[in-house]
């Protein structure tokens, strides 16, 4: 094998040998709405109709929470965190004392939106890095999937 064939299909080799591990970008997998970096949700801003449901995946390899900020919820909607806590206190407190609702690499948390509005969410260990996003949930009605 000449030098040039050898360097093409070793240069192949190790592109498709690394693949898997150069992160997940957005479109790219269907089981979640909403991935998650080292500090940001990807994508940090997602739009759905009244009733669907978002899944968030830790696609990262940090333990992250998903936790509403209550105050700025909809008349009428519903808390959600990961571990299902009733309330934002009671999830900040379940992490600061052992990292309760906590999703690892893998882990997913859905909840379903019945209200019309804007949702801003973080995630409590990194919200001081900035980690934030927000569901913009529209009144009409779901699009079927394809």
């Amino acid at each position: 094998m000449d030098r040039r064939r050898y360097l093409v299909t070793a240069g192949t080799a190790a592109a498709v040998s690394l693949g898997g591990c150069l992160g997940l970008t957005r479109g790219e997998n269907t089981d979640f709405d909403v991935g998650m970096r080292p500090t940001a949700f990807d994508p940090p801003t997602i739009t759905v109709a009244r009733g669907e449901e978002v899944v968030w995946e830790n696609t990262g390899t940090r333990d992250h929470t998903v936790t509403a900020y209550e105050a700025s919820l909809p008349d009428g909607a519903e808390f959600f965190a990961s571990g299902d806590y009733e309330d934002e206190v009671a999830a900040r407190d379940a992490w600061a004392n052992g990292a309760g609702g906590a999703l690892s690499n893998g882990d997913q948390f859905a909840h379903t939106f019945e209200i019309p509005g804007e949702y801003e969410y973080f995630c409590i260990p990194h919200e001081s890095g900035g980690m934030m996003g927000t569901v913009i949930v529209e009144d009409r009605t779901p699009t079927p999937p394809e």
